[in-house]
């Protein structure tokens, strides 16, 4: 996270002061999805692929699933695992470096 996305999560927490250049809430922005919308939505996202690469599996030693099957469902569950493990990194950094801001 850079220091000027820093700055606005900032400012948009304490509610006020002169907006930033670019600063997301200008009126009559369209609003996405919320930020923890996002995180959950990444989520559920990486459980799902978890849950089907376990059943894949399963299907494998009942000799129903073909181990290609298996190999290429464990290795999406594997890149959700490391989608969610970047992300929660970027927030700990960014709330890192929020805290390390002068107030």
């Amino acid at each position: 996270m850079n220091p000027m996305m820093a700055a606005r999560a900032y400012q948009a927490v304490q509610g006020g002061g002169a907006a930033l250049p670019g600063a997301a809430g200008e009126a009559g922005a369209a609003q996405g999805p919320g930020f923890g919308e996002l995180l959950q939505n990444v989520m559920n996202g990486a459980v799902e692929q978890t849950r089907g690469a376990e059943a894949q599996m399963a299907q494998a030693v009942q000799g129903q699933g073909s181990l290609i099957d298996v190999v290429t469902a464990v290795s999406s569950a594997e890149a959700s695992l490391e989608t969610v493990m970047a992300v929660r990194d970027q927030v700990i950094q960014a709330y890192q470096e929020i805290m390390r801001m002068p107030i």
